[in-house]
């Protein structure tokens, strides 16, 4: 046989990793793993064995990290191939069947690396480095291969695009776990979207896409360039062949995969019949054609349960007129959701096809207030044969959202073995080895969303959590739970000491700074809570009990208003602006805390001290299901309901109500629902001073945009009302609602 042959030793920085020695993690978990009560000591050379001939130049330069150029000493083979290979043949049989699977065996006699393709060799060969980081691993034998034939990420959130440095390090993210798809699809790219999807890109960003491309490939990541043309696409040649032609384009700077989104659009453009018509021209006359293009996906307007009309027969248009080889995306029984059997049971028939999963965690573009650093949990483990394929939709924040798309890449490999919780706690070791107890930390208290217009929520804090309520409890009933008093005040501790770690860590850097306005929440944080904790102690009738603890209520009340500054000062997005951490459990237990206690010290001393926390002046209610859970904030002088990036299935009828806690002065009232014709046609705004009689509102256009005006300035009112008074559904756009008063 020949071989060529490369002499490979272990770097010396892998030597420094005996720590992990007594356990082996792999990521993600494989399939099949048989180790014996043999080891095997990794700290000799190697030398690479493959067919001459064979290419695998990514694949070998994976392993050219740990070059060594000594010879002449004894050296331990590794073997390298894919099926059909002279230098794995006689392990043929070993290998899995499956694409992109492998076959990985380590002994005293050598390294085996075998691939049933390239995609499947590059995977073995990343299980292998993992392997390296130890100084000894057992005698052992992998088998393995992916669950869903497509896993990976869809960038497709609202909100500022990730740099170009990012997405490089995202792709490199991908391969090294495992995810072969990355579809791009920022809805803030220009030339991806309305108005610009019909022109090239300019130089500068072609020429970075081109390097994704590139970057994808190393990686064995399919590179998918989506356009989002629905919302002012003209069902006509000219569109259509403007289609084909950006494509083109496309294709010429290395692409060959694609996707055509018609989310969150409406109007003409949510037609199904002409999406399948387009989709199957672009298939037949540019998929099929070109050869070497990977299968089209699309995702379609009704993307979920809840907006779904079957009776309007879209989805199952879709299933039948669709050509077969292009797959449809589908987010579950709402936007926000996990997948279950019921999820695939319901839209499987419609689309007679397997789902292709957008799962919209972490994603953070309708809580930005908000990090989801949380563990991948909530969909069904039994779901392999049912999905196309599972991408995750992340943040904004790209070295932030790695913790969760770590578990996202363990989960769509091997559904039956996924350990939510045990992913996440790895994934954390993975960005920031030296400081993971601190990142721990962090992240296990910012985790929930908090209330959105999605009604979808996570776990928080849940360690601390127990001990939280019972001290909590047992204030109210003027005692203090001794066993709970100390570990809140330890976490609280914790909290601090981790935030100023992190802060000046200089380990992954690019996370720190994803996450920094956070941090210096969090340390603001675990410093009140401190202080809160500290005012519950103080024995008042002592001697200088009043004024200990009025200087511990003086500190409160200063870290309170710092914590408002950085909540007004960073993250000043339109949408939901500020800085939120520890907002499920924490931050509610010790505002409550602090409100009994200046309680008590008021009752007790006839004194006035505020702790005001947590109120609103203004409560939402509607019966329009997208907007019943939509939040709603004070803002100076006013207030304002957060805008939706998605379409609102407004009914006939539906309405929405904003009421306040007493009648209140208003001095200008401006909404924006996308299109000023529709409201104007099919909506009445109204007043009412008393809450029962009702006074119509006037509006007009501001300028020549969408935004509209009410006639409110000098009225006194006590709620307002905004109702569809038409006799059929409306289709909106829910991008503005605020008001001020006088």
């Amino acid at each position: 046989m020949k071989s060529r042959k490369i002499l490979l030793g272990v770097c010396a920085c892998l030597a420094l990793n005996s720590l992990y020695a007594q356990k082996i993690h792999l990521q993600p978990v494989p399939q099949q793993y048989t180790e014996t009560k043999d080891s095997l000591r990794l700290s000799g050379l190697y030398r690479l064995e493959a067919d001459d001939a064979s290419g695998y130049h990514h694949v070998k330069s994976l392993l050219k990290a740990c070059l060594s150029d000594k010879e002449g000493a004894e050296t331990l083979p590794i073997y390298i191939g894919v099926k059909g290979d002279k230098s794995v043949r006689k392990f043929a049989k070993r290998i899995p069947d499956r694409a992109e699977a492998y076959y990985l065996n380590v002994d005293k006699k050598g390294i085996v690396v075998a691939g049933h393709d390239e995609r499947g060799l590059f995977y073995g060969v990343q299980t292998l480095l993992q392997l390296l980081k130890y100084d000894k691993v057992p005698v052992l034998e992998i088998k393995d291969y992916p669950d869903l034939p497509y896993r990976g990420v869809v960038e497709g959130f609202y909100g500022v695009p990730w740099s170009h440095e990012a997405r490089l390090s995202q792709i490199a993210f991908y391969g090294k776990n495992k995810m072969n798809v990355y579809l791009y699809g920022p809805k803030d790219d220009p030339y991806h979207s309305t108005p610009n999807w019909r022109k090239p890109y300019p130089e500068k960003e072609a020429a970075q896409l081109k390097e994704l491309v590139e970057k994808a490939k190393e990686n064995e990541v399919i590179f998918y360039w989506a356009i989002h043309p629905g919302q002012d696409i003209q069902w006509n040649d000219a569109d259509r062949n403007a289609l084909v032609d950006k494509f083109e384009k496309m294709y010429q700077l290395g692409v060959r995969a694609f996707a055509v989104f018609f989310d969150d659009i409406s109007g003409i453009g949510t037609d199904a019949n002409r999406q399948a018509e387009l989709l199957n021209y672009l298939d037949d006359h540019f998929v099929k054609v070109k050869g070497d293009v990977a299968p089209l996906v699309m995702c379609p307007t009704e993307y979920n349960k809840s907006w779904s009309r079957v009776e309007g027969g879209y989805l199952s248009t879709l299933g039948k007129k669709l050509n077969r080889g292009i797959e449809i995306m589908w987010t579950g029984d709402r936007v926000i959701a996990c997948i279950d059997q019921q999820s695939l049971d319901f839209i499987n028939p419609l689309i007679q096809r397997k789902a292709y999963i957008w799962w919209n965690f972490p994603v953070s573009d309708y809580v930005r207030d908000h990090l989801l650093m949380g563990s991948a949990y909530g969909n069904s483990n039994e779901i392999k044969d049912g999905m196309g394929g599972f991408v995750s939709n992340p943040m904004e924040h790209p070295e932030a959202s790695k913790i969760s798309l770590y578990g996202v890449a363990d989960y769509a490999w091997n559904l039956e073995k996924f350990d939510s919780e045990v992913s996440w706690k790895n994934a954390i070791k993975d960005l920031m080895p030296s400081h993971s107890n601190e990142l721990e930390v962090f992240a296990s208290h910012n985790s929930d969303l908090g209330k959105n217009g999605h009604g979808f929520r996570r776990e928080e804090s849940v360690a601390v959590q127990p001990a939280l309520n019972a001290l909590l409890s047992g204030y109210q009933q003027h005692t203090i739970d001794e066993e709970a008093y100390v570990k809140v005040l330890s976490e609280c501790n914790r909290i601090v000491r981790s935030a100023d770690i992190l802060l000046s860590s200089a380990e992954n850097r690019e996370l720190i700074e994803d996450i920094r306005p956070w941090l210096i929440q969090f340390k603001l944080l675990g410093e009140y809570g401190r202080e809160v904790l500290r005012l519950l102690r103080i024995d008042v009738k002592a001697a200088d009990g009043q004024q200990l603890y009025l200087e511990t209520y003086e500190h409160i009340r200063a870290l309170a208003m710092q914590m408002s500054e950085v909540d007004a000062t960073y993250n000043q997005n339109p949408y939901q602006p500020g800085v939120k951490t520890g907002s499920k459990c924490l931050l509610p237990t010790f505002n409550a805390l602090f409100e009994q206690s200046v309680l008590g010290y008021n009752a007790l001393f006839a004194a006035s001290l505020k702790a005001e926390a947590g109120y609103t002046p203004y409560q939402l209610k509607s019966n329009v299901r997208q907007l019943e859970i939509q939040p709603i904030r004070q803002k100076g002088k006013g207030g304002e309901v957060s805008p939706s990036n998605e379409v609102i299935i407004w009914q006939a009828g539906g309405e929405l109500v904003v009421s306040m806690d007493h009648k209140r002065t208003l001095k200008e009232l401006v909404f924006d629902l996308g299109d000023s014709q529709v409201v104007e046609k099919c909506f009445k705004l109204s007043v009412t001073e008393d809450g029962e009689v009702w006074q119509d509102v006037a509006f007009r256009k501001v300028g020549g945009r969408t935004v509209l005006l009410a006639e409110v300035e000098g009225k006194k009112v006590k709620a307002i009302r905004l109702k569809n008074t038409s006799s059929s559904v409306q289709k909106v756009f829910f991008k503005l609602f605020r008001f001020t008063e006088e």
